[in-house]
């Protein structure tokens, strides 16, 4: 697996992201174990300490328990801990600017419904 770091963030930012992607996709379920760190920093070729940053900031968002010698695991209800707080943070942040850019190109939700629907163009 390849990933590109945004230089712009920082790099422990981008990996919590990624497991909370994993969470909310269903790549990672409530009682999964986490990668360990030495293997995540090893696959990234990124600092163990970086790794272990992404994942306390987890644990101390509940998302994510340490269980003493066997690692770390997803807790029962991240899943819907993080649904709840990644709606609110789009509500919030993302909606207002999308909705005023949508108001501006004058698209309504049909028509938005109706392209979401079609299929993709192959390109030539």
């Amino acid at each position: 697996m390849t990933i590109t770091w945004n230089d712009r963030i920082p790099i422990y930012r981008q990996l919590r992201a990624r497991v909370v992607a994993m969470i909310l996709d269903g790549a990672l379920n409530e009682g999964d174990p986490l990668p360990s760190v030495r293997q995540v920093a090893a696959d990234f070729q990124i600092n163990p300490l970086t790794v272990s940053k992404a994942y306390q900031e987890l644990v101390d968002e509940q998302l994510v328990e340490k269980r003493r010698g066997l690692g770390m695991f997803i807790v029962e209800g991240a899943r819907e801990t993080l649904l709840k707080s990644e709606r609110e943070r789009f509500l919030r942040e993302e909606w207002p600017a999308l909705y005023a850019r949508l108001q501006r190109l004058g698209l309504d939700l049909q028509t938005l419904l109706r392209e979401a629907k079609r299929e993709p163009e192959q390109p030539a």
